[in-house]
């Protein structure tokens, strides 16, 4: 190559090396965020088929239930709905669900307050009564306690 040809070879300005370097940042980027969106949804799908597959035996022990009541045998109904029950909480508790406990004083992070009365027996702010039950998993609520608080 003759002086003349090597000097119409333009060497990459810093600038430009920048840009460049920054787009490749950028793509560099917006694929990580698809592989992470991804792995996200297989989670996701992976933890939904595992639960589905846990409740399973159960829709199964509830079928049995069912298929009793329609021959009108009241105790193997009453048995069957047990089991069904025992196996769901089971379910539920082995992936780490627990009940909010409902005993002592009104606590609005767990409870929701639905009513409150006088209560003789119960200090202002007690819970007197559960009208549906609370869960959470770990430290997160999955749905408050909803209680009567005395007045």
């Amino acid at each position: 190559m003759s002086d003349h040809e090597q000097n119409n070879i333009e060497e990459p300005t810093a600038a430009e090396e920048t840009d460049d370097r920054l787009l490749r940042l950028a793509a560099d980027f917006e694929n990580y965020k698809k592989r992470a969106a991804r792995e996200r949804e297989q989670y996701i799908a992976l933890a939904n088929e595992r639960i589905v597959k846990d409740l399973l035996p159960i829709l199964d022990d509830l079928e049995r239930a069912l298929a009793s009541a329609e021959q009108h045998e009241e105790a193997q109904l009453e048995e069957g709905v047990r089991l069904v029950h025992r196996s769901l909480a089971s379910l539920l508790e082995r992936n780490g669900l627990t009940q909010i406990g409902t005993a002592g004083k009104f606590d609005p992070h767990v409870h929701e307050a639905l009513l409150s009365q006088p209560a003789e027996e119960k200090e202002s702010g007690d819970v007197v009564d559960v009208i549906q039950k609370g869960y959470k998993i770990g430290d997160r609520v999955v749905r408050p306690a909803r209680v009567i608080v005395a007045e």
